[in-house]
């Protein structure tokens, strides 16, 4: 098992100047095109998976006036994403997959009217599973308020479970780890009681996992983002890895993997979200690459090829 090791809090400035201090390569960007959606957006988007045959690509769909959204499963054919014929929609933002127990497992954030705050929106992290895409059904809702909830089958069989909490144990959001014997043992209490990985985040700033790789040794490789606000409000978000032991909770340190400037220029919803770079997912390839692909900006979907962030953990 590789040695995981952890250094002290670091702030987005601090990654950010490591990354282009480190000069790393970047190939193919590309935005990727959506059809068939009328004039909505298609942004943060999960990676490609197969589904009956067939790479789907699951996205967030919305007008550029709103954060009312929709989840659809698109098909691409000469460079074309359009929305599978006869596909499932679904009423949720920022979509996600993995698989467990040989099924698929989607989740996305179900938005819904603050209990609270009139006009206020409060959010949760609901999760489908099935065969097939055409066969999902809902099994899971985490606990109010909680985006970037996210769980993957480990090599045992049991399931780790990765938090977001915010407020009096998280602040603006950390990351929690837990593990649980089977998807039947997941529970609100399960998530609620994570403890909080240490030396992530200073309280001025915030994260989450937004997809969890199992490597080849039985870590699990985490991508993620950071994100913290700048003296203008604008927000500022970049994508990170790090990895976990899953028997210890030991991990490393964050590190970015790409910054809005790497991918081609585009449209964004708002000018304060013009530096945000939402991590979809990661597509490891045989030859030590892989392909990134990220909401850009609230507004855009790109792909991107960058050298596999993960293949150091393995060694």
């Amino acid at each position: 098992m590789a040695k995981l090791k952890k250094g002290a809090v670091k702030t987005c400035s601090e990654l950010l100047q490591e990354y282009e201090s480190s000069q790393k390569s970047v190939f193919h960007p590309e935005k990727l095109i959506f059809q068939g959606v009328g004039k909505n957006d298609v942004y943060n988007i999960s990676a490609p998976f197969e589904d009956e045959g067939e790479l789907v690509i699951a996205g967030r769909v919305e007008s550029r006036d709103s954060e009312q959204s929709s989840i659809v499963f698109f098909t691409e054919q000469d460079g074309v994403w359009t929305p599978r014929e006869g596909g499932s929609v679904l009423t949720l933002q920022d979509p996600f997959y993995t698989k467990i127990g040989g099924e698929l497992v989607l989740g996305g954030v179900q938005i819904y009217p603050h209990p609270e705050r009139d006009g206020a929106l409060a959010w949760r992290t609901v999760f489908y599973k099935g065969t097939q895409i055409s066969k999902l059904e809902p099994f899971f809702t985490g606990p109010d308020g909680m985006k970037d909830l996210r769980i993957m089958e480990l090599q045992d069989g049991s399931i780790a479970v990765f938090t977001r909490p915010q407020g009096d144990k998280g602040g603006r959001g950390k990351i929690g780890y837990s593990r649980v014997a089977s998807l039947e043992a997941l529970s609100i209490q399960v998530i609620e009681d994570a403890p909080l990985l240490d030396g992530q985040f200073t309280d001025e700033e915030w994260g989450g996992a937004n997809e969890l790789h199992l490597l080849k040794n039985g870590l699990i490789g985490v991508l993620g983002h950071i994100a913290c606000f700048d003296e203008q409000g604008g927000r500022h978000y970049y994508p990170m890895v790090f990895a976990l032991d899953p028997e210890t909770g030991r991990h490393s340190d964050m590190e970015l993997i790409a910054v809005r400037n790497r991918f081609l220029p585009g449209a964004a919803k708002r000018s304060d979200l013009e530096d945000v770079v939402f991590s979809g997912g990661l597509v490891r390839n045989a030859d030590g690459t892989a392909y990134f692909y990220a909401g850009i900006s609230d507004a855009e979907a790109h792909r991107m090829g960058i050298a596999d962030p993960f293949i150091k953990f393995e060694t």
